[in-house]
């Protein structure tokens, strides 16, 4: 596998949907997390993140013009003790509430599946990061329908132990755009964690992102020592 570069890799599509990138700065000393929202539909861009305890939580920008919060108003990230969950959908609470049961990451998205919105079957994309005594490990794992076929679902957990300094994983939605919109094949992208500060990290991330369809970005710095953390929300609504 060939390491990408983390811009080209977001530029390279007009829609890679919504995606989750964990990894590690160079240094080594932080686990990093982004999750972005896309958007083609009034919709699904009538949307902003907002903060929401230790997590986000989607928020209608206009809640005059919400015509239909089912898959696109949610809670993408929650901190449950030293795990952080990322993901793209409610599934996130399926995992807090589960795990907090003492199940799996695995097992509590095995109650889940891809996203009720045929033809495209949305792919459930999920991320989980593990800090603890001054380790870090994550997984990724991603829900889909058997080729476009709802009949069956496809389930793929990658999971990352001691991951490499300035390296990471990125995984998102869509291939690219199109009708109905292609699911995200094969392992996670293998990308580049540049040597940047958080806003500059949030900055490369946005300004790769496709200017008509990008949203909402969310990018978390945690310090692998301590488990503090510092996080940054770009909106595209003001």
């Amino acid at each position: 596998m060939e390491m990408k570069q983390l811009g080209q890799e977001l530029a390279s599509t007009s829609y890679p949907g919504r995606g989750i990138v964990i990894g590690k700065t160079p240094d080594g000393k932080h686990a990093v997390a982004a999750y972005f929202i896309m958007g083609r539909s009034e919709n699904s861009r009538n949307r902003i993140f907002v903060e929401d305890g230790e997590g986000i939580r989607t928020q209608a920008f206009d809640p005059s013009k919400l015509s239909d919060p089912s898959l696109i108003i949610y809670a993408p990230v929650r901190v449950l003790g030293n795990k952080t969950i990322v993901t793209n959908g409610d599934q996130t609470d399926t995992i807090y509430e589960l795990m907090k049961e003492g199940k799996t990451f695995e097992q509590s998205l095995r109650t889940r599946e891809f996203e009720p919105d045929g033809p495209n079957y949305t792919p459930r994309i999920s991320g989980i990061m593990n800090i603890e005594n001054g380790h870090f490990n994550f997984a990724m794992s991603i829900l889909k329908s058997s080729n476009g076929d709802p009949s069956g679902c496809n389930r793929y957990t990658f999971a990352y132990e001691n991951p490499k300094a300035g390296e990471g994983r990125f995984i998102h939605t869509y291939m690219e755009d199109g009708n109905p919109l292609p699911s995200f094949e094969g392992e996670p992208t293998w990308i580049n964690i540049e040597d940047l500060s958080i806003d500059d990290f949030a900055n490369l991330v946005w300004e790769n992102l496709n200017e008509d369809n990008k949203v909402s970005l969310f990018v978390r710095y945690i310090d692998i020592e301590t488990g503090k953390y510092e996080s940054r929300i770009i909106n595209k609504n003001k």
